[in-house]
């Protein structure tokens, strides 16, 4: 946001820790500590449709050789291509997935399945969009299985009830949502101890989890589950 890293409390603005650092350096040191994939989310886009963070997206692609999967503002084929093209691996459809399963089809045509992921983002089962500052009436199970039906790479589902609460996953509705699609699923929100990624890690389903706050807090040590070197 700004520029700069920062970490939302369920996702409000209004509470926002700011660490300091640039964001090329806080990737770097997650790319030492073991991280496989780097989440970025750009929440002035997510927020406003808008992006003002292009140019620390790009600094942290120079900065890491992991590669890197982009989220906020993902709601047009212009600003797709652009992250793209800024050497993003991945991109993650929100707000437009739950508007338009068009788009995602269309997406998934041009760019391939793989370079594409649905960000899932719900409360009380239901999906929350544009920063999660709007509800709808989208069941997340059901928008989940139609973009995999529709060749969707990954899913990252976001319970945000638990995101920054630093009280664990959710894991009832994880499982639901393992349960009714064939892509993969990333698991979202609510780790905070090394506990939670052990729990998490006995779900094979699960292709992988994202860790934020309770990184920055030292609460996780990436370390611990760093993959051996072959």
């Amino acid at each position: 946001m700004a520029g700069e890293v920062v970490r939302l409390r369920q996702g409000r603005a209004d509470e926002k820790t700011v660490f300091p650092g640039s964001p090329a350096e806080w990737a770097a040191r997650w790319e030492r500590e073991g991280a496989d994939w780097l989440h970025v989310v750009d929440l002035d886009a997510a927020f406003g449709g808008k992006s003002v963070n292009h140019e620390a997206v790009r600094a942290i692609v120079d900065a890491v050789k992991v590669p890197i999967e982009l989220g906020g503002g993902m709601r047009d084929e212009a600003s797709i291509r652009r992250a793209l093209d800024a050497g993003v691996s991945r991109i993650v459809i929100g707000t437009r997935a739950a508007e338009s399963l068009t788009f995602v089809r269309d997406m998934i045509r041009l760019v391939g399945g793989a370079r594409v992921a649905v960000g899932i983002d719900a409360k009380d089962g239901l999906v929350v969009v544009k920063g999660w500052i709007q509800s709808t009436s989208t069941n997340a199970l059901a928008l989940a299985r139609n973009v995999s039906l529709l060749g969707a790479g990954t899913i990252i589902y976001t319970d945000i009830s638990t995101d920054g609460m630093m009280a664990g996953p959710n894991y009832a509705a994880l499982d639901a949502m393992l349960a009714r699609v064939d892509c993969d699923v990333i698991a979202s929100g609510g780790v905070s101890r090394n506990e939670d990624l052990l729990e998490l890690s006995k779900r094979r389903e699960l292709h992988g989890a994202i860790i934020g706050r309770a990184l920055y807090d030292g609460a996780v040590d990436l370390g611990r589950f760093r993959r051996p070197k072959r």
